[in-house]
């Protein structure tokens, strides 16, 4: 069996592999994965060995808390049909359970964690705040000379006002990680709270006992100094970095939220000869649906009666509306956009497509590793040994230094403790990701969290879509030719030939409710074209329209309209190159003279590439990565697009399960794959691959799914966003890098080892002068991302 835990009081990688370590290690436990970013557990056991109340038992068993997840539904099963078990269509926030709150239902489960999680963020929120506020005056009474001021207050009381400051922020700011320092060492284990409580604790320890025995920390004549301000700024930092990333979490479910938001709410049905209108809960497979222009068509179904043009670009991803007619299949909430169809419903619930999508999403988001942050790898040893050395150093002061060995020892034991401050070890990540996201933002490009920024330099395959990525997304007339004409009606000039044609076009057009009538009449406009009035105005479905100008009767539409009027085509179709246009995807329709039964001419029009588009998926290549297509779309338009930019590998007419199927083939062959997209039908791909990106252009449930956002859907920010991960992530390697070089180098020295040969001590002073400089280096490093080349 399998179940989901949320999981509280996660703050590091070290978090997650503690509790996973400790769930594996459950009698009755097959497996588990504990996710970081999404702060839940999967857990596959045994039902007869234990249940989820042992599971919530073993991960409180190592300091962390654990709720089980509700399950919640929009779209149910009828409780006629056999399919109501679970409805797993949707997956929003999960709700905590909690003995405090029997009966609750799944809907106020998940309204009640929205409503813990706001006044948890308005907590930390507060925290931040008066942090930061002590932590200037802090700052200002610690360099009260330096800064020239009057002496208002005497440099003692400064010291006891700073003491009882940095108090504050110290054991009620930073009380959090002093809880999980102490529960962690309870379970011998050590993570970057760790890190954070020894190394501030030491600071403000360190400078008690300088301030009020300042003869006892005295070395080598030096007056000890005090590193009130140093405790206080590192843990204010260190709140707003959590506040950020608490920001960034509260969004990870909009995107089910808003795919669950797309279905309908009710449907009208036809029983017994009636029309009723009914919840969804109690739509049923068999049952008659009426759905009428603008409404969503409440589940997926057979279309019985009527013709109409459906908006799918919530599903399939594509602009143009495609026409309905009986014994077509229709998708639950798409749009119907012209005339009355009644459709039989065969599928409800969980067996949607929009339910599997959904179902799909929130599998991605939970099946995704957390990075492991080398920081905290690092902190897991880092941490006891510095204590190991520390202690060791007192020892051996104690038992073989000169008098007074006491005050050796002590002097020696802080030296070391302060050294290794992990100021620098803590700072390396979080400043060089937020220059990194800074310096993204500046170039429109939005990314969700440090994982995405450090993952998404790492890829080999990007994987496109098509519309709406590699092109603009919606259809643009691009050429308008009259018969024995060469012109282009998408030059800056019309010739007087195309000009007549595109006037007759625009009459019929403008009253015409067909897929690309929105395209025609748009580009007629941008013309200045003029509007001729059309009488007897008729639509043939499937083919085109009609109608009369003066005493002309014309007509507009494909091949078939054409046909039916008698009227040869085929040869000035040829001459007019229209396989050719054909060949790259592009729409052709006639216009013709149904009077005179003559031909008149063409007009293109076709969904085209971003200027974008091409530059970009060249310097990709150049940088080691494989461009690919995966689109909604025909060969013959997926192949068009792909030679026109540079894509030599292109997977045509992939529904949206069969994208997440590649990627994840990609992905089992060792692959890092990111995915570019902009529609909803992406949304499962843009979860499942390392890296999501969507357009900005596109919709907001593409967005909330991904982890970087191009605000303009410009595909050359993709490679800004890729360059900017990886000069990010070399440095974040450098930072840590020196971070560690300094404490390696100084602790020898600050535990004594100098001064057998040259009777050198290392003053806590100077230790925390090294520890500060190395902090130094590590946000200096950082800030040369801003002027990095990209």
């Amino acid at each position: 069996m399998k179940t989901t835990l949320d999981i509280k009081g996660m703050h590091c990688a070290s978090c997650a592999m503690t509790i996973e370590r400790h769930l594996k290690k459950t009698v009755g436990v097959q497996g588990a994965v504990v996710n970081i970013a999404t702060e839940k557990a999967s857990v596959e056991y045994e039902p007869d060995k234990i249940n989820e109340d042992g599971l919530i038992t073993a991960v409180r068993g190592v300091g962390y808390d654990a709720f089980t997840e509700t399950p919640s539904a929009t779209v149910k099963h009828n409780e006629h049909n056999d399919h109501n078990e679970h409805n797993l269509n949707e997956k929003p926030a999960p709700a905590l359970m909690s003995a405090a709150m029997p009966g609750m239902t799944a809907e106020e489960h998940a309204e009640h964690l929205k409503q813990m999680k706001a006044e948890e963020y308005t907590a930390l929120k507060r925290k931040v705040t008066v942090a930061a506020i002590l932590s200037v005056v802090i700052l200002v009474l610690t360099f009260w000379k330096e800064l020239r001021l009057p002496e208002l207050i005497t440099e003692t009381n400064r010291n006891l006002l700073n003491l009882a400051l940095t108090t504050i922020v110290l054991f009620w700011g930073g009380a959090e990680f002093f809880g999980n320092f102490w529960r962690a060492l309870k379970h011998f284990t050590a993570n970057m709270d760790s890190l954070i409580a020894i190394g501030t604790f030491a600071a403000y320890i360190y400078s008690v006992g300088a301030q009020f025995f300042p003869k006892f920390f005295s070395t080598g004549g030096l007056a000890p100094g005090l590193f009130y301000d140093t405790a206080a700024v590192i843990i204010t930092l260190i709140l707003l970095g959590r506040l950020l990333e608490a920001r960034a979490k509260g969004q990870t479910n909009e995107a089910l939220k808003k795919l669950a938001g797309l279905q309908a709410k009710s449907a009208r049905v036809i029983r017994d000869g009636k029309e009723t209108e009914v919840p969804l809960a109690e739509l049923q497979i068999g049952d008659v649906m009426l759905v009428k222009p603008g409404d969503k068509i409440p589940t997926d179904g057979e279309v019985i009666d009527g013709l109409s043009s459906v908006d799918e670009s919530m599903i399939t991803g594509e602009p143009i509306p495609v026409e309905r007619k009986p014994g077509d299949m229709v998708i639950g909430a798409t749009i119907n956009q012209h005339g009355v169809l009644k459709i039989r419903a065969n599928k409800v619930g969980a067996e949607t497509l929009l339910a599997q999508i959904i179902k799909m999403v929130a599998e991605a988001q939970g099946s995704k590793a957390p990075i492991q942050r080398l920081a905290d790898l690092i902190s897991s040893y880092f941490v006891p040994v510095v204590l190991v050395i520390a202690i060791i150093t007192a020892v051996i002061w104690v038992i073989f230094g000169p008098a007074p060995s006491l005050n050796f020892a002590l002097v020696n034991f802080v030296a070391v403790l302060i050294i290794a401050c992990p100021c620098a070890l803590g700072l390396a990540t979080p400043t060089a990701i937020m220059v990194g996201t800074g310096r993204a933002a500046q170039n429109g490009i939005l990314i969700r969290d440090a994982t995405s920024l450090e993952t998404a330099g790492r890829m080999n395959i990007i994987a496109f879509d098509k519309t709406g990525t590699l092109t603009l997304g919606k259809p643009k007339v691009v050429e308008v030719l009259g018969t024995g004409t060469k012109g282009t009606g998408s030059a800056a000039t019309v010739s007087e030939n195309t000009a007549s044609i595109l006037e007759i076009v625009f009459g019929l057009e403008k009253n015409s409710e067909h897929p690309l009538a929105g395209a025609i009449v748009s580009y007629a406009e941008e013309q200045k074209t003029k509007l001729p009035e059309v009488k007897e105005f008729r639509a043939v479905p499937g083919m085109g329209v009609s109608g009369r100008i003066n005493q002309t009767s014309y007509i507009f539409g494909n091949v078939k309209l054409m046909e039916q009027h008698d009227i040869s085509w085929q040869k000035d179709a040829a001459e007019l190159k229209v396989e050719e246009f054909e060949s790259r995807g592009q729409t052709v329709m006639f216009i013709g003279d149904a009077t005179g039964r003559k031909m008149l001419g063409i007009v293109v029009v076709a969904d085209v590439v971003k200027e974008s588009s091409k530059e970009a998926v060249a310097t990709l290549k150049k940088m080691g990565i494989v461009p690919v297509m995966i689109t909604g779309d025909n060969e013959r338009t997926a192949d068009a697009i792909a030679k026109e930019v540079g894509i030599e590998e292109v997977h045509a007419k992939i529904l949206p399960h069969e994208k997440l199927e590649l990627i994840k083939r990609w992905q089992t062959a060792g692959k890092k794959v990111a995915m570019v997209g902009d529609g909803i039908n992406d949304a499962p791909a843009l979860t499942q691959a390392d890296v999501g990106i969507a357009m900005g252009t596109g919709t907001d449930i593409a967005m909330e799914a991904a982890n970087i956002t191009v605000i303009k859907g410009d595909l050359s920010k993709v490679v800004s966003a890729i360059m900017i991960s990886r000069k990010t992530l070399t440095n974040i390697k450098q930072n840590l890098f020196w971070a560690f070089i300094y404490n390696a180098l100084g602790i020898p020295v600050a535990a004594g080892a100098l001064y057998p040969f040259f009777g050198i001590l290392l003053s806590p002073i100077l230790a925390s002068a090294a520890m500060a400089f190395s902090s130094i280096s590590v946000l200096l490093n950082s800030l040369r991302l801003k002027s990095a080349k990209l």
